[in-house]
């Protein structure tokens, strides 16, 4: 099997140099990769369905008799309508082609064809529209398709997987275990590999996809252990004491449970354990994630490290620098920020003070991992809203310093399962609880028809000295369908809000132009700012209390559970008004389950069924490797399969004198190397 991947393409019949590039488009420049190239779906005409039995909006095949000689009529633009009925013992079906001169003679009166398309209805009567036909004898199997570039159609790509499947050894060494196979009721590579792309009915396709994401699923799991085992470097930082106690007795509040323990585990990590600190502390909007890493880096502080925050946006390094002065006034802490906006002059003056060790606790933007910034003595790397970063931007932070703790923050609650896979190389706490007083957001789904009640509920709020988010999916007109933040702070501005102050940000100001704004909106200067999803990670305003979303359903439960959280950060009374026109199921469905519950673990639950892991894992910034068949959100189930087998395998896939998972050990190497990982 490893041989296929070493032959190129071009070795197929049929495919030249310029086949070749449209194949590549694709990702397949191997015998191999097409082997491993999964049909996306599949034609089954292996098991016709009777007339009486096909739904409406069903995609069946039907084996029929044409009933009468195929009919033509002229239709506008001089187009050719084309009608017949075929019969199947159990009901009538109509036939109805377009511009299709050659059907009449293709289709022969009395004779038997199986049918493959998409069940309408007409007149009282079930019809297929420009159906695929084949004689029964040639078609009843199951037909692979395949994901397609201009050029290259799903049956060429078919008939050179044919080609590439009959290249498979006759005997493929299983990178799987026997008895690993056994145990899960796994089927062989090469049967596999065969009946996912030529199957002779579903249930091979069942079985073969079973194998294939079990396999590649492994292959994630023992990838993602590698990188933690290499993760866990002996710490050269000496953390001898706890500060908690001490840290506590700054704050005005009392610390959560869900806080301590969080607490806890960070400071026992970094005590007692002989590699760095790897975890990511996740917690909802609001459950107090900052003061978990002020704890943890006033411990590192006190036992004579520095302590290094990066924020995504320079609005949240702002708030978390005022939040740590004002928390560290009066101590030994010494606090700084360090913000592409700043001047030359500023940026020089902070680092001669980081590098000399003279600022204990800098707190930054991706300006932190410049090639000029140097830390004298750097202990802890806390990173918020994690999935905003990529790898490689936490691996360059963490390599300012010798091996320093590592904490990871992030507020997008993630189902466990996907976190394991997201952040593998990173432990887990969880904060479970809101602090005491923390609003509970009532949440209402309108349309159109509502909106002006909702305006003038807004009004109400704002002459009783409160402020409002809008937000818009749009910067701009360019995505169409999509409401525009900067023409709807216009309307507003002319409209129902003429007399009040209102305010548009989005992120293609400049960042002097986006603080500007948010710094008035802080200081009540304004009374609504609409804007993008740039406010998703913001600043803490708590005399905002009302969070409007427009074009709701163009957003995942998660990140609207997101900007939620914007609101309800004070002592007045919160609401979240969910904008959308949407009339499909699934889009309602969502946009009321957010109505339902504030429980950001149970939405992201939900969010996970309903949409897929993408909400979560963003732009593939996450460094994840890109799966040709598992789905995360689908496959838990399997996923599981695959972690118990991944920890009864771990023993002999570590030993790398045994030669039983050397082809195992194979796939990791090549599945983690294309998404830019190197594994030994």
């Amino acid at each position: 099997m490893a041989s296929l991947f070493e032959i190129p393409i071009e070795h197929l019949n049929g495919i030249g140099s310029k086949k070749g590039q449209l194949y590549r488009k694709l990702g397949i420049d191997t015998v191999g990769a097409l082997v491993r190239f999964y049909p996306r779906t599949y034609e089954d005409w292996s098991s016709p369905c009777p007339i009486d039995k096909a739904e409406v909006g069903d995609t069946v095949c039907i084996k029929a008799f044409v009933m009468q000689p195929v009919s033509e009529t002229i239709i506008s633009g001089g187009r050719i309508l084309a009608k017949t009925r075929v019969y199947d013992g159990s009901d009538h079906l109509i036939l109805t082609f377009f511009n299709n001169r050659y059907i009449r003679s293709m289709l022969k009166t009395n004779e038997e064809y199986l049918f493959y398309g998409k069940i309408s209805q007409s007149g009282g009567y079930k019809e297929m529209v420009s159906p695929v036909f084949l004689r029964p004898d040639v078609g009843e199997v199951v037909h692979p398709i395949y994901s397609q570039v201009a050029g290259l159609t799903t049956k060429q790509i078919e008939a050179s997987a044919k080609q590439a499947v009959a290249m498979l050894p006759e005997v493929i060494i299983d990178p799987i275990p026997d008895y690993i196979r056994y145990k899960y009721n796994l089927a062989g590579l090469k049967s596999a590999l065969t009946k996912i792309h030529f199957p002779s009915n579903m249930e091979d396709v069942k079985k073969a996809r079973r194998r294939l994401i079990f396999e590649e699923l492994l292959v994630l799991v023992l990838g993602l252990t590698s990188i933690k085992s290499i993760a866990k470097k002996r710490s050269e930082i000496v953390i001898s004491a706890d500060h908690t106690e001490e840290f506590v007795g700054l704050l005005p509040y009392t610390l959560t449970n869900a806080q301590k323990r969080a607490i806890g585990d960070c400071i026992d990590d970094m005590i007692n354990k002989k590699s760095s600190m790897n975890r990511l502390v996740q917690g909802d909007v609001g459950s107090g994630k900052t003061m978990v890493a002020a704890a943890c880096a006033y411990s590192c502080i006190m036992e004579g490290y520095q302590a290094a925050m990066m924020a995504p946006t320079e609005i949240l390094a702002a708030q978390h620098y005022e939040t740590f002065s004002k928390l560290f006034k009066g101590t030994k802490v010494k606090t700084a920020l360090l913000t592409g906006s700043m001047t030359a002059k500023q940026k020089r003056i902070i680092l001669q003070a980081l590098s000399n060790g003279e600022i204990d606790f800098i707190v930054g933007t991706h300006s932190l991992i410049s090639d000029n910034v140097e830390f004298s003595k750097l202990g802890l790397v806390i990173t918020d809203e994690q999935h905003r970063f990529g790898v490689r931007q936490r691996s360059d932070l963490l390599a300012k310093g010798k091996n320093p703790h590592l904490l990871v923050m992030s507020a997008t609650p993630i189902p466990r399962t996907l976190a394991l896979m997201i952040y593998g190389d990173l432990d887990l706490s969880v904060i479970d609880e809101l602090p005491p007083g923390r609003q509970v957001v009532d949440t209402m789904l309108i349309d159109d028809s509502v909106r002006l009640r909702a305006y003038n509920f807004i009004i109400k709020n704002i002459n009783e000295g409160r402020q409002c988010y809008i937000v818009c999916p749009a910067v701009d007109n360019n995505e169409t369908g999509l409401i525009s933040a900067v023409d709807y702070a216009e309307d507003l501005k002319k409209g129902s809000f003429k007399d009040y102050r209102v305010e548009v940000l989005h992120g293609k100001m400049k960042a002097s132009a986006k603080d500007d704004v948010m710094q008035r909106f802080v200081k009540g200067e304004i009374d609504v700012l609409v804007s993008t999803t740039v406010i998703e990670v913001g600043v803490n305003v708590p005399n905002a209390v009302i969070m409007m979303i427009e074009n709701a359903d163009r957003f995942g439960l998660s990140q609207l559970h997101q900007l939620r959280g914007r609101v309800g950060r004070g002592e007045y009374k919160s609401y979240c008004i969910l904008v959308s026109n949407s009339k499909g199921q699934d889009a309602r469905r969502r946009l009321r389950a957010l109505c339902q519950t504030n429980d950001g673990f149970v939405i992201a639950d939900e969010d996970l069924k309903l949409r897929g892991p993408g909400d979560f894992f963003g732009s593939r910034q996450h460094g994840l490797p890109e799966l040709k068949i598992a789905d995360l959100a689908e496959n838990v189930g399997i996923l599981h399969d695959a972690q118990e087998a991944a920890k009864e395998l771990l023993d002999e896939y570590n030993n790398k004198d045994n030669l039983l998972l050397r082809g195992l050990r194979a796939e990791v190497r090549m599945l983690f190397n294309n998404a830019g990982q190197q594994l030994n």
